[in-house]
């Protein structure tokens, strides 16, 4: 086929009743290309993000009960309700942890920026629809024609995936991914939700749990369900606390050295954006200040940094509570970290260095039938699916955005395709 006949292809192979309600993307006639140092990270890390997420549990739990670091629960907890944190704490699913795990990666030169670990993910329909699609076309997409599909039957069994309204957008590539067996439906409104015995999908993030008045009342811990209900376990602190001077030896235990040294490679340096006071001889760590409304006053070039809310929040998720520091006015700047610093009790942010990812080039479609060549920066999301501590790559989800967009997600001008791995190019 020629270039643009594979992207037709694509195109008229979109299921029926869609993948994402009210979304569109730009369609590729051709996987996006990594070179073999990108693939052979995505191959090492899925399992040392499960023994990251484990620590994360582990070390929670310690701090919860006064074992260690006692300072690390109320951080996590905050602005969490008491229901939520006893449920989180329950002896019945202690040692459970997601069993779904997709980072979003910034593709740089020979590596990546890990900037979220996202338990809760959407785009597992949609990845396992572009991975058989471009399949069929030939393409040896990561992790196999069938891997997202088959992964995810290794989580759910015969089960059931428990949508919220909130995730609405999501539900037809979820019933494009299960379909109907028997007339039984699998994708069902968690706020219908009556247990079945069957293992169940949580589809829904942590802060709709207070709304959801049935489900709170039917579902009990210990019935099957992934992502377990455990809020401290998503949030985006973890990046921090990951560069926290007192938990460096704990991480390097507990994920080992050489986990260690991968997730410094990938996560740029990460701060809470905490307001106790530092004693007048301290400074905040990198950045070499004493306070934080110092970085109110910073310079463009100082302001190379992105503030996110962590997690217990509907602004959480899909972009949204991401301010770029060099992108935003020193007013609007200043507002955010002082928004920050007041919400610190209730909605606690992370601070993280800004990665600008590398210029990446793909083909696509055009609205005029013709193929041209986007230049960009990709975010590449692997998807890993864990069973009994074995971790395996079901697919991969690249987002090519336009160069001059500064946030990475699935918008109307983005090209969303699987990846596959080329050898790597020789330099002259």
């Amino acid at each position: 086929m020629t270039p643009l006949e594979r992207a037709h292809y694509v195109r008229d192979h979109v299921p029926v009743e869609g993948l994402f309600a009210e979304k569109t993307w730009r369609m590729a006639p051709q996987p996006f290309a990594l070179g073999a140092a990108h693939t052979e990270l995505l191959e090492k890390l899925g399992i040392v993000l499960h023994h990251f997420n484990t620590a994360c549990n582990l070390l929670y739990r310690q701090s919860a009960a006064g074992k260690a670091h006692p300072w690390v629960a109320p951080l996590l907890d905050a602005g969490k309700p008491p229901e939520l944190i006893a449920l989180s704490r329950h002896d019945k699913i202690k040692g459970q942890v997601p069993a779904v795990i997709r980072p979003d990666l910034i593709l740089t030169d020979g590596s990546f920026a890990l900037s979220e670990i996202d338990s809760v993910p959407g785009g597992i329909g949609l990845t396992a629809w572009l991975g058989e699609t471009y399949a069929a076309l030939g393409e040896k997409v990561l992790g196999g024609a069938k891997g997202m599909r088959e992964g995810f039957a290794s989580i759910l069994n015969d089960g059931e995936v428990l949508i919220s309204e909130e995730s609405a957008t999501y539900r037809p590539e979820m019933e494009w991914l299960l379909g109907t067996e028997r007339n039984v439906k699998r994708v069902r409104s968690v706020e219908d939700y009556t247990p079945s015995g069957k293992p169940a999908y949580r589809f829904f993030e942590a802060f709709d749990y207070p709304k959801l008045a049935k489900f709170r009342e039917t579902w009990q811990p210990g019935q099957p369900l992934t992502a377990p209900i455990k809020p401290y376990l998503e949030e985006k602190l973890w990046l921090a606390l990951f560069w926290s001077r007192p938990l460096q030896e704990f991480w390097r235990q507990e994920i080992g050295e050489k986990g260690q040294r991968l997730l410094q490679q990938i996560i740029p340096y990460s701060w809470v954006l905490d307001p106790t006071p530092l004693p007048p001889h301290a400074v905040i760590p990198e950045l070499g200040i004493q306070s934080w409304h110092e970085m109110e006053r910073f310079s463009q070039k100082q302001r190379d940094l992105v503030l996110k809310i962590s997690g217990f929040s509907p602004l959480a998720w899909g972009a949204r509570g991401v301010y770029v520091g060099s992108d935003m006015s020193s007013e609007q700047w200043a507002e955010q970290v002082r928004t920050g610093l007041a919400e610190f009790s209730t909605h606690p942010r992370v601070l993280q260095r800004f990665v600008k990812g590398s210029l990446s080039k793909q083909d696509y479609v055009a609205e005029n039938d013709e193929i041209v060549t986007l230049t960009g920066r990709a975010r590449v999301c692997p998807y890993y699916f864990v069973v009994n501590d074995r971790v395996t790559l079901g697919g991969v989800l690249v987002t090519l955005v336009p160069s001059d967009k500064k946030l990475i997600h699935g918008m109307r001008d983005a090209i969303l395709s699987s990846a596959i791995s080329i050898p790597q190019i020789p330099s002259s």
